[in-house]
C-alpha cells in the first residue's frame, strides 16, 4: 500500500478506535473493510510520518508523542510533554509536524495549550540517535492567548512553499462572541504562515497579505474568517489546501482551495459555509 494510504488508513483506525459506530458503519458497506492496525493509545488525536524515518509517529492529546511498534503503543517515548500540557475537553497537546528537512536539521514542531490555556507552538530538535526530542532544545515560536477553553485549532503542517502553517480556531464559546473571526488584528480565527527555516523564532514570509501593511491586520495571517479548522491537509500534487472548518451547530464546512491563494476571507461569524449566521464585529 503507498505510503499515503497507509496514513489515512491508520487514520481511520484510530478515528474508529474512538468510536465504534464508525467502525460499524463502515463495515457495513460493500467493498469496503475497516480492520484495526494499531490500538492501545491514550487519547490519539493524530499521526504523521517523519523524513527519512520509516515509524509512524502518533500525537497523544495528554501530551505525549508514541510510534506503532508492531500495532501497538511504543513502549519508548518520542516526547513526553504532559509537564507543560494542559489536557482535558478540546485542550492538550494537538498537533505535530516534521520540518522538511529534518534529516538534516531534526527539527520538530508541536502545537499544544499549556498549563495556563494558552497555544504554544514550540520546535524542538531531536536527539543525535533519533530516539526521542531533546526537551532541553525546546524554542518558543509563537504564543496565542486562548480567551475560552475550546475552539483552540491545534493542527499545524509545511506546504509546498516549505512554510509552516498554523491553524488557529475563534476562541471559544459559541458564535464567536469576541469577533476574532472578522478581526484582522487577531490571530485567532485564521489560518497563520510563517517562515521558521530562516530567522528565530520565525520571519514573515513574502505573500502573506499584510507583511508590507501591518497596520491593515497581523502580518502572520494568511487567511481569515476561521471558527475552528480543527484538521486540514495539503494536496501536494494538485497544490490545493483542503480545511475542514468545525460549524457551529447546523453545518459542518470543508473547503478546498488553491493553496497558493493569500487572504482567503472565510466568513465565520458572518456565515457559515454557504448560510448566514450574525452581523460582523
Amino acid at each position: 500500500m503507498p505510503y499515503s494510504r497507509k496514513l489515512a488508513a491508520l487514520f481511520l483506525v484510530l478515528m474508529a478506535h474512538a468510536s465504534p459506530a464508525l467502525a460499524q458503519t463502515f463495515a457495513r458497506h460493500d467493498g469496503i473493510k475497516l480492520e484495526v492496525a494499531a490500538d492501545g493509545f491514550d487519547h490519539p488525536v493524530f499521526l504523521c510520518g517523519a523524513p527519512g524515518d520509516t515509524r509512524l509517529f502518533v500525537v497523544e492529546q495528554p501530551g505525549r508523542i508514541r510510534w506503532i511498534e508492531k500495532g501497538k503503543p511504543s513502549a519508548a517515548l518520542f516526547a513526553d510533554l504532559t509537564s507543560e500540557v494542559r489536557y482535558g475537553g478540546e485542550r492538550g497537546l494537538l498537533g505535530l509536524a516534521f520540518h522538511p528537512d529534518y534529516v538534516r536539521n531534526g527539527w520538530v514542531f508541536v502545537n499544544f495549550t499549556d498549563k495556563s490555556g494558552d497555544t504554544q507552538v514550540m520546535r524542538y530538535t531531536v536527539k543525535r540517535d533519533r530516539s526521542a526530542l531533546d526537551l532541553g532544545s525546546a524554542l518558543r515560536v509563537l504564543t496565542v492567548k486562548q480567551p475560552f477553553a475550546n475552539h483552540n485549532g491545534g493542527h499545524i503542517a509545511f506546504g509546498p512553499d516549505g512554510m509552516l502553517y498554523i491553524g488557529m480556531g475563534d476562541g471559544g464559546a459559541g458564535g464567536d462572541p469576541l469577533g476574532n473571526g472578522q478581526n484582522r488584528h487577531a490571530l485567532l480565527g485564521k489560518m497563520l504562515r510563517i517562515d521558521v527555516t530562516h530567522g528565530t523564532p520565525y520571519t514573515i514570509p513574502a505573500g502573506n497579505p499584510f507583511k508590507s501593511k501591518p497596520r491593515d491586520g497581523a502580518p502572520e495571517i494568511w487567511s481569515m474568517g476561521m471558527r475552528n479548522p480543527w484538521r486540514w491537509s495539503f494536496d501536494f500534487a494538485a497544490k490545493r489546501l483542503i480545511i475542514a472548518d468545525v460549524g457551529q451547530n447546523k453545518f459542518e464546512e470543508v473547503n478546498v482551495v488553491d493553496a497558493a491563494t493569500p487572504g482567503l476571507n472565510y466568513g465565520w461569524n458572518v456565515r457559515e459555509a454557504l448560510h448566514g449566521f450574525g452581523l460582523p464585529r
